[in-house]
């Protein structure tokens, strides 16, 4: 699925026509304004197109047969023609039968928000597991699409209808083989992921034994996440101001303080309409917030939309599981706006901050071991030895230091949350 691209930035930019519906009956994730208007033209930009024209319609419903209506389809050609564009990026979603009805009346290639966001990430997956991610959530997002994307597909090469001079017979549809076909392929995908999720599961172990906390980069695309773990850890990652950057997530270490050092973890933007088969496919890589000890929110102040973009992300870490985890929100790009913007807050909630100059850097590695710390006890205890599954958990579960044995137990010395002190207050060793 995943086809191997030459650079855009080499080629003639493909001109494009961006368009959008609004309607009443609209939620607010379906329906396009100016704010998710100019969002497309910088995901078009990502993916290497130009655009060159915009198109938004607002009507009671949508078009059962074209979304727009006909007059606004004759209108779209027309502003493709004048513009000499051969693409046009709808920031709806639209049905199999809708994108081949609009594409045989302007003579365009058409692709919805959903495709344009799976282009941008087939362009930007690197590594082996981001390739299966993103083949997956192409599958997925083909599958209902089969009927509509190819005329040829509802020939019967079987027996009966209409089907042309020695084509009849046993056989199938062309439509099912292809369905078959790609049903089998989802399933080998899902499995190979899978895999790559035990792995995970293999090295979330590990790092429970080298008692490391895990704290995971969140964030709106775009938000400077990336930069972030460059001026925190050094990593070198490649750093653009473009959407989507960061497809593969990158773990690194880092010591925050004399006593504390952790794991810092990159992760891929959120965004807006995200496609939910996109997090499905990515479920492997997203769901290691649910594991984190600590999420960073990274929030791009600058932007004049970032308290929506902070929802949109606040709603996907609900939708992963992950919304009981402990996060410290992260006020970035504070060098590029009026202080009097960033709202306030609390000083053990929340930190201002530069990633690109720095700023506030120092005050951020001590709120994150505050948070690191906040819920924490540290214990020590005598576990006798028929209660060795105690033990067990508590190296599962706990950062766990000295272990002497003893004549009635094994006395342990460790560091361990809410959750867990009220598990093992019976073994407590009163100092």
């Amino acid at each position: 699925m995943i086809e191997e691209r030459t650079e855009r930035q080499t080629e003639q930019p493909e001109r494009a026509v961006l368009a959008g519906l609004s309607c009443p009956s609209f939620s607010a994730e379906q329906a396009a304004d100016e704010r998710t208007m100019d969002e497309l033209r910088a995901l078009a930009e990502t993916a290497g197109a130009e655009p060159v024209a915009m198109l938004l319609q607002r009507r009671p419903t949508p078009d059962p047969r074209t979304f727009i209506g006909e007059g606004k389809a004759d209108e779209l050609r027309q502003l493709a023609e004048a513009n000499e564009a051969k693409l046009i990026l709808f920031d709806n979603e639209l049905s199999p039968s809708q994108t081949r009805n609009l594409e045989e009346l302007t003579k365009c290639t058409v692709l919805d928000r959903s495709a344009l966001i799976l282009d941008i990430f087939a362009q930007r997956a690197r590594t082996g597991e981001g390739k299966l991610q993103v083949e997956l959530a192409q599958y997925q997002y083909i599958l209902p699409r089969l009927a509509g994307m190819w005329t040829h597909l509802v020939r019967q090469t079987a027996g009966g209808g209409k089907s042309p001079i020695g084509t009849r017979g046993p056989g199938e549809t062309q439509l099912e083989t292809d369905r078959r076909h790609i049903r089998k392929r989802i399933d080998k995908l899902k499995r190979d992921l899978e895999q790559v999720r035990q792995v995970r599961a293999v090295q979330r172990r590990q790092r429970k034994k080298t008692e490391l906390p895990m704290v995971a980069i969140v964030g709106y695309t775009n938000a400077g996440k990336s930069t972030l773990l460059n001026t925190l850890t050094g990593a070198g990652i490649e750093a653009n101001d473009r959407l989507f950057d960061t497809l593969d997530p990158t773990t690194r270490k880092k010591r925050i303080s004399d006593t504390q050092e952790i794991l810092l973890s990159d992760t891929v933007g959120f965004i807006r309409k995200l496609p939910h088969h996109l997090v499905s496919a990515f479920k492997a890589t997203l769901e290691e917030l649910a594991y984190a000890d600590l999420l960073l929110h990274v929030v791009d102040v600058s932007d004049e939309d970032w308290r929506l973009q902070a929802e949109t992300v606040e709603r996907v870490i609900a939708q992963l599981g992950a919304q009981d985890i402990p996060r410290v929100t992260v006020f970035n790009k504070a060098d590029k706006c009026d202080r009097d913007t960033i709202p306030f807050f609390r000083p053990d909630e929340a930190v201002r901050i530069s990633a690109k100059t720095g700023e506030g850097v120092d005050a951020l590695l001590a709120l994150i071991e505050r948070a690191l710390g906040r819920g924490k006890h540290p214990v020590k205890l005598c576990i006798p030895y028929r209660d060795g599954a105690v033990l067990d958990m508590l190296h599962r579960e706990a950062q766990v230091g000295a272990v002497d044995y003893a004549d009635e137990g094994a006395v342990v010395e460790a560091v361990v949350d809410e959750k867990t002190y009220g598990r093992i207050r019976a073994y407590l060793i009163e100092d």
